[in-house]
This record gives structure tokens, sequence and C-alpha cells, in this order.
């Protein structure tokens, strides 16, 4: 791949991922997109619950799957260095946007917040773990976690150099507040439907197992500094008034997968 193609390749995957959370905001949020989680049902239960259980479960075999370091290492014999992580960044987008397509509601209301002050806090809350999410990739270097700084410094003729092992801000508080973000966005809703508390949950779960693996990893990378800062940060609900001590170094490589 070129040095022009690798940085053309990785903004067009950028501007695709970019496009597909845009449009997650109104799907999950509940508002302003064609398709949502708590539309009204046009597919028998049965049907409409395969099929929601089935987007779930390959978004989550996509997601997890190809962050593994076994199927990186496989993978760039075929994919050049390069392009290997806004590739990983395509193919989740594109699993995340057929699941949008596809997402069938299945009606049951569990809790409808009613207009006026309660529905904007609600909103809010909503869009704050949109908010709390960005903040924490641009923590962990956000344009390395999404591949363009991979195009870039090909481009550049620059070496790819992974980001630093640290811990700034929130993840002094807690090891993924990433995805503190995914769960108050999945959970802080005006409207919970039965196909919403379907997402949420089996999202939930996707996470929880996805952290274990997500550390496993780390711990391969990292070894021992890793397993310190396991044992001496809560991993999402912080303690707060405790400060951590700091690590005594860095390593590099991502936080965060």
């Amino acid at each position: 791949m070129s040095r022009v193609g690798a940085m053309f390749y990785s903004t067009v995957c950028y501007v695709i991922f970019s496009a597909v959370s845009l449009y997650a905001i109104g799907f999950i949020g509940g508002f302003l997109t064609p398709t949502m989680l708590d539309g009204a049902p046009g597919r028998p239960l049965g049907q409409a619950l395969a099929i929601d259980v089935g987007l779930l479960v390959v978004f989550s075999l996509q997601h997890s799957g190809m962050a593994r370091p076994a199927f990186k290492r496989w993978w760039t014999r075929v994919v050049p260095d390069a392009a290997e992580r806004s590739t990983y960044v395509l193919v989740s987008s594109l699993a995340l946007a057929a699941l949008f397509v596809l997402w069938q509601p299945i009606g049951g209301v569990i809790w409808r917040v009613p207009p006026g002050g309660a529905w904007r806090a609600m909103i809010g809350v909503n869009l704050g773990g949109w908010g709390l999410l960005i903040y924490a990739t641009f923590l962990i270097d956000h344009f390395d976690l999404f591949g363009l700084k991979q195009g870039w410094r090909k481009l550049t003729g620059h070496a790819y150099r992974a980001p630093q092992f640290h811990t700034p801000s929130l993840y002094r508080l807690v090891r993924h507040p990433l995805y503190i973000g995914w769960l108050t966005i999945f959970w802080a809703g005006p409207v919970m439907t039965s196909a919403h508390l379907l997402f949420a949950a089996g999202a939930t779960v996707y996470i929880l197992v996805a952290i274990q693996l997500e550390e496993r990893d780390l711990v391969d990378a990292f070894g021992q500094i890793y397993v310190e800062y396991r044992e001496t940060t809560p991993m999402l609900i912080p303690r707060l008034g405790r400060r951590r001590p700091l690590l005594p170094r860095t390593l590099g490589g991502r936080l965060g997968g």
C-alpha cells in the first residue's frame, strides 16, 4: 500500500466510523433516525428475538475476535500494518450499521419518561455518556485507536510508534472509563422497551466479558505494571476519596484495546 493510499484508506474508514457513530446517537437514544431500538414491532416476537440476538452475537464475535493479538498476527499477513487498525474500525462500523438496519423492535414498554424536565435530564445523561466516551478515547490516543495515526505516520515516512502506557485523568479513578460511557449510553434512555432492554443487557454482558479478554492481553503486553494497575484501580466503579499511587514507570502500547 502506498503512503497516500494508506492515509486515504484510514481517512475513509474514519469518516465511515464517524457517520455510524452519529447514527448510533439517535438509534440508541430514540430520536431523529429512521430505525430505533424502541420503534414499533414489525415481526412476530420469536422472529424478532432470533434476529436481534443473532445481530448481537455477530457483532460481539467480530468486535472482540478481531481485537485479539493472535488474530492481528494472522490478519497482518493479509492487510498491511498501516491499514490493520483502520480495517478493524471499518469492519466494526459495518457490523454496527447492519445491526442498526436489521434490528427488530419487539414492543413492551418497561419505562417511558414523560416530556418535560425529566425527559431532558435523561437525554442529558445519555449525551453525557457520549461525551465521556469521546473524552476517554482522547485520553488513550483517539487517532491511534481509530487508525488515523497509522496512516499518517505511513504518509510521512515514519515508523509507527504505539502510545505509551499511562494513566491520565479518569484512568486514575477506574481502569475502563470508556466502558462506563458505553454503559451510560445503553441504559440512560427516556424510553426502555423490551428490545432496548435486550440490547442493553446483551451489550453489558459483552462488555464484562470483553474486559476480561482485554485485560488478559494487557497483562501479556505490559506484565507486572498492568498487574499492579489492576490491583490498585477499580474496574468500573471509582473509589472516590482514595488516591491511587503513581505507577513507577511507563511502557509502550495501547491502553484500552
